[in-house]
C-alpha cells in the first residue's frame, strides 16, 4: 500500500467530513472522481489502485485522465472543471501532508479549468406543460405519485436532489401552504405551494399514509426516489405528452429544465429577480439572470417601448434661405 491511500483517507474523514463539513453529494461526487482516476491510472499506466503512488499523478496523466473524460466518457465541460475541482482539492490538502513533492503538486495545481459555452436555458412553455402533467396515468397510484412529483417540481423548482430529499414531515399544508427543503450549500429554504400544488400535495400525503420521518416520493421498496429514478420518469411522460405538444420532441427535457420552467413563469409574471433568486436558492442573482437571455418576451417589450427609426438618413440641410443664414451664425 503507498501513501496514497491514507492520504486519501485523511482528506475524506478529516478534511471533507470533520473540517468542512462537505454534504453527502459532495463527498459521493469527490468519491466517483477518484475512482475514475484510479481506473484510468490502472488502464493507462497497469498499477493497480492500492500501487498507484502520489508521483504517479503528475500533471501529464492527470491531464490525459480530464481528456479522457472529455473525448471517450463524453462529459460535458462543465463536469470535466468539477472532476478537476476535487482534484485540485486533495493536491492543496496533499501539500501540507507532503511538501516533498511540492513540484509535483505545484504543476498539478496550475491546469486551469476549460471555459464552457453559456447556452440558452431550455423551459416549457404552458402547452408543453400542461401536455406533460396529463401524461401520467391518475388511474394508477404510480401515475398519480408521478403527477405530483412533476408538479411540484415545475411549481416549487426544487433541484432533483431536494426533490428526492423530501419527507412527509417537509410538507406543511393549510394556511400558508409550503415545502421545506434543505438546499445546495446546506441553506434550508421554504417555498410556497399554489392551491393546485397543496391539493396535489395534500390528497398524494393522504394516499402515501407515511410517518414524518419516510420520504415523500418512495419507489416500489418503499425507499426514496433516487435522481435517476426522476430523470427516467420525467423522460418516460415526456415521450407519452410528445403527440399532444409535438414541440416537446425538439427540446430535451430534465428535471433540470422543470426547474429553468419555474423560474421563467415568475420572471414572465413580473416577479423581481432578487426574489426569484431566493425562490431558488441562489446564492447570488447574478446566477439567475441567464433567465432574462432565455425570454425573448422580456427584449420584445422592450423593442415595443423603443421609438420606430423613421428618420431619414444624411446630413441635415435647411429647407429655407433665412433658416440657413442663422445655423451659419
Amino acid at each position: 500500500m503507498t501513501p496514497l491511500a491514507p492520504l486519501l483517507e485523511e482528506f475524506f474523514t478529516e478534511r471533507l467530513i470533520a473540517q468542512r463539513h462537505a454534504s453527502p453529494n459532495t463527498i459521493a461526487a469527490y468519491r466517483d472522481t477518484f475512482r475514475l482516476l484510479l481506473r484510468f491510472t490502472h488502464d493507462t499506466a497497469g498499477k493497480k489502485p492500492c500501487e498507484v503512488d502520489l508521483t504517479d499523478l503528475d500533471a501529464a496523466l492527470i491531464g490525459g485522465f480530464l481528456t479522457h473524460l472529455e473525448t471517450e466518457r463524453g462529459v460535458s465541460v462543465r463536469t470535466r472543471n468539477a472532476r478537476l475541482t476535487a482534484i485540485r482539492s486533495l493536491f492543496q490538502f496533499a501539500s501540507f501532508r507532503h511538501p516533498e513533492h511540492g513540484a509535483i503538486i505545484a504543476r498539478v495545481l496550475s491546469i486551469p479549468p476549460k471555459r464552457a459555452d453559456r447556452a440558452i436555458v431550455t423551459f416549457l412553455t404552458d402547452t408543453e406543460i400542461h401536455a406533460l402533467l396529463a401524461a401520467p396515468d391518475r388511474d394508477t397510484r404510480i401515475g398519480r405519485r408521478d403527477n405530483t412529483i412533476l408538479a411540484v417540481a415545475i411549481q416549487t423548482g426544487l433541484r432533483v436532489s431536494e426533490l428526492v430529499g423530501l419527507t412527509c414531515a417537509d410538507i406543511k399544508l393549510g394556511t400558508g401552504a409550503h415545502v421545506r427543503c434543505y438546499g445546495k450549500g446546506r441553506k434550508e429554504r421554504i417555498t410556497p405551494l399554489s392551491g393546485a400544488s397543496r391539493d396535489l400535495v395534500g390528497d398524494w400525503l393522504n394516499e402515501r399514509n407515511g410517518t414524518a420521518t419516510d420520504p415523500l416520493f418512495a419507489g416500489p421498496s418503499s425507499r426514496p426516489l433516487t435522481r435517476d429514478a426522476i430523470r427516467r420518469l420525467v423522460n418516460r411522460h415526456v415521450k407519452t405528452a410528445t403527440p399532444a405538444s409535438p414541440s416537446l420532441a425538439t427540446k430535451q427535457v430534465t428535471p433540470h429544465v422543470l426547474r429553468h420552467t419555474c423560474a421563467m413563469q415568475l420572471l414572465q409574471a413580473g416577479v423581481d429577480l432578487a426574489v426569484i433568486a431566493l425562490w431558488l436558492g441562489h446564492e447570488n442573482t447574478r446566477t439567475t439572470q441567464i433567465y432574462l437571455h432565455a425570454d425573448l418576451s422580456i427584449k420584445q417589450r422592450a423593442l415595443d417601448r423603443t421609438a420606430p427609426n423613421t428618420a431619414a438618413t444624411g446630413r441635415y440641410q435647411p429647407a429655407d434661405p433665412l433658416l440657413a443664414y442663422l445655423e451659419s451664425l
